[in-house]
């Protein structure tokens, strides 16, 4: 089994600040979720249920603090993986969303419309984005028989569940991605398949509003 989990809420996803390859550290709600995220899987530690025997997460301190929830819990080891790192915004890291609106409208109308056709200034596309998800679950995931849990960002997690699902990156806005939630998959030969696409039920009372983001 495979968890790909988004990192916990940042203090500038309360900000509405794009964050990109710059760091960034857990709000206070975020470290409630970590907590949480920490339970679920120890709880399914203590009924018997498939837990990750490792964790593999981007370097960027807002995935490996959420990673060390769990790991620290379970005793895992944490590997880091610049594959996993979050889409290179460029120019838009640390500029705030509706800055980015106002200031170039046209980009960030075709992000919202159109984002398989956006190539951020001095920063990457979602090919790039898909390419690393591709070389990373090729290399990483491919000889990998044990239950693995990965923590990286929204945008890598997009692009993985539309890569594993066959479905176009034009599509990139419709999976379902939350902070520390998760997506269940499962290895079908040397292929992945989604079993759940973002598993929250462990949220409850502490699910991070997803309006104000800069997504």
């Amino acid at each position: 089994m495979i968890f790909l989990a988004r990192h916990c809420e940042t203090t500038w996803n309360l900000a509405g600040r794009y964050q990109g390859r710059l760091e960034s550290a857990l709000s206070g709600f975020g470290v409630r979720q970590g907590f949480a995220l920490a339970d679920y899987f120890a709880r399914r530690a203590t009924r018997g249920d498939s837990i990750p025997a490792l964790a593999i997460s981007s370097p960027l301190l807002r995935c490996t603090a959420t990673a060390r929830f769990v790991t620290d819990r379970l005793a895992l080891p944490l590997a880091t993986d610049e594959r996993l790192i979050e889409i290179d915004h460029g120019r838009w890291q640390g500029r705030y969303r509706d800055e980015l609106a106002r200031d170039d409208p046209e980009r960030y109308r075709i992000w919202r419309e159109e984002p398989a056709h956006v190539a951020f200034e001095d920063g990457e596309t979602l090919l790039d984005v898909r390419a690393r998800w591709r070389a990373f679950a090729e290399t990483a995931l491919a000889g990998e028989e044990r239950d693995v849990l990965i923590v990286t960002h929204d945008a890598v997690v997009r692009c993985a569940l539309l890569d594993v699902t066959g479905r176009r990156l034009q599509e990139f806005w419709r999976p379902k991605v939350e902070n520390a939630g998760f997506a269940r998959l499962e290895r079908d030969g040397r292929k992945l398949r989604v079993v759940e696409e973002c598993v929250v039920s462990h949220l409850t009372g502490v699910r991070a509003s997803l309006a104000g983001q800069a997504l």
